[in-house]
């Protein structure tokens, strides 16, 4: 039985392309932001150690999975355009896809068994969970000019963040309340291991089924891709070929090579934001206790993500009122206000606004950003190559921006510089948006 595809712009495939929000997300919040650096933190406590041996030499806890981190971006940095380029040219990124999202799914599930006794199967497991996210992203994004037309954009994008922030929620709040009540859902304690550690590594497992089994309502209805024409051989040559072919067309595409530009720096200052903030509300912030530390750490993780569905819908709105230019230059604005009021943050209630702010501007700007750049595309079947130039710039920006974060931190001896720095380069990011050209667009 031949089953008919979605036809573009239809409601069923719009649905589904956002779906993966829904399925992949729970690894970001979940695994990124909430259970797994409490998990990995309290391995260490519990071994009463700040270093392990690895590779050698010994190293501490925190620049071991910051290293990881930034391997693995740079891994993604290099594989995505070469992924993408191939997908293209074969005409079958699903596939590619598929296989990333298996990849990410599998590794979440391997998470369960990382002990630092198992320091290399946990951080192999850490990578390439880190991997399979976002080169799957990667490909779903650039699924958005193929499934959908330029007036649908905006609103898809938006809708797929606000879906993936909920069903991230839903999962978390579960699994907090594994960790919480362990003995509540028959987790118990033994010998080797703590109830609250056992119910960590659930949470896992459950990203992983969550992960997998939600995706296949996406890859039902995704289509294959487009086929590139011409000679397959040298498969792996020719997708370096298209990617110094869609080089060449950004020469020809001034608007969009000033907004890649605004967009690498602004994006580098958003994404490091992201990935430092607890760590900076758990240094900064003065909590009491560590139970009051760790409860306002994960309130705060909330607040953002049920922040950030109105703060997705709202910037979607306001695009479609003022234009989506004049609405990320208004947004680098908010975030510019942000770093300056975060600078002075000392109580957690100062903490739970400035994350509620964050999670207002978090959602929209990345939701926005990604429509925008759909919309500035040429016209054109290529659009795994062009959405990998897209993605390279924010996980350059990444490493770069994490990179920098830190060093100032060293340096000066305060997160809170850190934290003003960060906002210059929100300041560079509303100049350089100044320059796009995007009126009306």
């Amino acid at each position: 039985m031949t089953r008919t595809l979605a036809i573009k712009g239809s409601r069923k495939l719009l649905n589904a392309w956002a779906f993966y929000d829904w399925a992949n997300s729970v690894y970001s919040l979940v695994i990124s932001s909430a259970i797994f650096p409490i998990f990995y933190g309290a391995l260490f406590r519990v071994a009463d150690i700040e270093k392990v041996t690895i590779f050698g030499g010994e190293i501490a806890r925190a620049p071991l999975i910051s290293y990881t981190t930034s391997a693995a971006f740079l891994f993604i940095a290099i594989i995505t355009p070469l992924i993408s380029g191939i997908a293209d040219y074969l005409g079958n990124k699903k596939m590619f896809m598929k296989f990333f999202c298996y990849l990410g799914g599998v590794s979440c599930i391997g998470l369960y068994w990382f002990s630092l006794e198992n320091i290399y199967l946990g951080l192999g497991c850490y990578f390439f969970a880190l991997v399979g996210f976002w080169v799957s992203f990667a490909i779903n994004n650039s699924y958005l000019p193929d499934i959908a037309f330029p007036e649908q954009q905006d609103g898809i994008s938006a809708k797929g963040f606000s879906m993936g922030y909920v069903g991230s929620v839903i999962l978390l709040l579960f699994n907090l309340a594994m960790v919480m009540k362990p003995d509540f859902f028959g987790i118990e304690s033994d010998a080797t291991e703590a109830a609250e550690i056992k119910a960590m590594k659930y949470s896992f497992l459950s990203v992983g089924i969550w992960w997998i089994a939600f995706s296949q309502y996406t890859f039902r209805h995704l289509p294959k891709g487009y086929k590139k024409e011409g000679k397959t051989d040298h498969v792996i040559l020719n997708g370096f070929k298209e990617l110094k072919s869609v080089w060449h067309q950004l020469g020809g595409e001034v608007r969009l090579k000033r907004y890649l530009g605004a967009f690498f720096v602004y994006s580098m200052a958003v994404q490091t934001v992201m990935l430092i903030a607890t760590y900076f509300g758990e240094e900064e912030i003065h909590w009491g206790s560590d139970t009051e530390r760790t409860t306002g750490l994960i309130v705060s993780i909330l607040v953002i993500q049920i922040v950030a569905v109105l703060g997705a819908t709202l910037t979607a709105l306001a695009s479609q009122r003022f234009g989506n230019i004049k609405t990320l230059i208004v947004v680098n604005i908010l975030w510019i206000m942000i770093c300056i009021y975060a600078y002075f943050v000392i109580t957690p209630m100062d903490f739970y606004i400035a994350a509620g702010c964050v999670g207002m501007v978090m959602g929209g700007i990345q939701a926005l950003s990604r429509s925008t750049y759909s919309k500035f595309l040429p016209k054109t079947t290529d659009t795994a190559s062009f959405f990998s130039f897209y993605d390279v710039s924010e996980k350059i920006g990444i490493v770069i921006g994490t990179f920098l974060y830190g060093a100032v931190a060293q340096y000066s001896g305060s997160m809170r510089n850190a934290i003003i720095f960060l906002g210059l380069f929100f300041l560079a990011g509303m100049f350089l948006l100044t320059r796009v050209n995007g009126k009306n667009k």
